[in-house]
């Protein structure tokens, strides 16, 4: 398998949600877009819920985790504090710009717990390197992201738009600054 014809798919299958404005789209649809077999999509990935995982993961990765650096500041845990703010931003301003690819990033990263998990390893990493804990150990880094489930996973986001969005990040920022 070349990683190239994987890339082109999974570009394709974006690219097909982002014109159709839905996550409904058919892997027929993306074979006929790549001028290939429906079949010779499972060349590159096992099955619809492997592609569709790979689709999201790339998205989530582009959407939010690349676009969220950490920023210098005075002390690591005030460095911490902005990223998690920023972090959680993305996430919010992704559900609200992109419906469709937010819909299918739930149904098949959000809502399998080993999945996101994989997923969430950049985000682990980050706050390993931003406190300085032991690279080989995200224990901690999951505990504080854990902290902030309800600014990141989807069966909060009915909430993310509300005026007190802030306040209650806040909150929790100061329930957890102290361990960290």
């Amino acid at each position: 398998m070349t990683q190239s014809t994987r890339d082109r798919i999974i570009q394709t299958a974006a690219d097909l949600i982002d014109q159709t404005g839905s996550s409904d789209i058919t892997l027929a649809q993306i074979a006929k877009e790549l001028g290939m077999t429906h079949a010779a999509l499972y060349k590159h990935f096992k099955n619809k819920q492997a592609l569709w995982e790979a689709v999201t993961m790339t998205w989530f990765n582009q959407t939010i985790l690349t676009q969220v650096q950490p920023k210098p500041a005075a002390t690591p845990t005030e460095q911490l504090h902005t990223w998690l703010w920023d972090l959680v931003n993305a996430k919010k301003q992704a559900f609200n710009t992109n419906p469709p690819m937010f819909a299918l990033n739930t149904r098949y990263v959000d809502n399998n717990p080993l999945v996101l998990r994989a997923v969430l390893q950049p985000a682990y990493q980050t706050i390993n390197t931003i406190m300085g804990y032991p690279a080989t150990n995200t224990q901690t880094a999951e505990a504080i992201l854990s902290a902030f489930a309800t600014f990141m996973l989807p069966s909060f986001s009915a909430t993310w738009n509300l005026p007190d969005y802030q306040q209650r990040f806040e909150a929790i920022w100061q329930l957890i600054a102290a361990s960290v």
